[in-house]
């Protein structure tokens, strides 16, 4: 499966399951990525969905739980559309969403372009290229009736799970002083969840996670663009969402993030 027409067609299908809310087993066998890269031709037609350019990036599997979670061996990458992203505070619909979790995330806003290159970035080189640091909550989703058992190929061509973003505030620029792998982050769900975790959940450290990310692009030739954002991963343990919950992140000192879950648009 490595022509443009396959890889379109099953870009078409799986955005039809998302639009109608429904699920499928599998992609057909004639069209299923056999490979991440294959993967990513498939997930790369979504951008002809959106009128607008892409808004970023979203890491999942940053943990060995997240990996356990979607039955992967490793990172994978997705687009973010600026139509799945809200405001801080926002409220945010669940329709048909069936994972029905939130994720506590640093997202780095990237000030200049890191392009594809032969040699691998650094954690300095990239670092060097992020104008701001934000926080963030991710509310993921898949098409896959059994996203456990799919693999990396499928679960990438389904745009890794990404589904809806709440960009927070900017945090002070004190963050570029800290050691964000031992950063303390609580999440909470209304009165009746709360949960803590720390930076080096994600992938020991989420500045490691965005270079895992400039390096998975380089690879297959794209160009981490100025002014998108990445979402490196989840903090925590996902939150168990339901319809009417608020949620919130504290991030200590660099802030706090929150959305409101409902059924529909309001």
């Amino acid at each position: 499966m490595v022509d443009i027409t396959s890889t379109q067609t099953a870009s078409e299908l799986l955005v039809r399951h998302w639009k109608e809310g429904t699920t499928l087993a599998a992609l057909p066998p004639s069209l299923r990525p056999t490979n991440r890269e294959e993967g990513y031709a498939v997930q790369a037609h979504l951008e002809t969905t959106s009128q607008q350019p892409l808004f970023g990036w979203k890491i999942a599997a940053t943990s060995t739980a997240g990996q356990q979670h979607i039955g992967v061996d490793g990172p994978i990458a997705g687009r973010l559309l600026a139509e799945m992203v809200y405001r801080d505070g926002s409220a945010v619909p669940l329709g048909a969403n069936r994972m029905r979790v939130a994720e506590a995330e640093f997202a780095f806003r990237m000030g200049r372009d890191l392009p594809p290159r032969q040699t691998p970035y650094e954690v300095s080189d990239v670092l060097a290229a992020v104008a701001e640091l934000h926080l963030a909550i991710e509310i993921p989703d898949s098409r896959y009736t059994d996203f456990v058992t799919v693999g990396a190929p499928q679960l990438i061509a389904d745009n890794a799970c990404a589904h809806q973003f709440v960009l927070g505030p900017k945090a002070p620029e004190i963050w570029r002083s800290l050691n964000l792998a031992s950063h303390r982050v609580v999440g909470k769900v209304g009165e009746r969840l709360s949960r803590d975790g720390i930076g080096s959940n994600v992938l020991g450290d989420p500045r490691v996670a965005l270079t895992w990310l400039a390096n998975e692009l380089s690879n297959i030739g794209v160009t981490l663009a100025a002014d998108q954002v990445v979402t490196t991963g989840t903090c925590l343990v996902p939150l168990e969402i339901q319809p009417n919950d608020t949620v919130s992140i504290d991030f200590g000192v660099l802030g706090q993030v929150s959305c409101c879950c409902c059924l529909t648009e309001v």
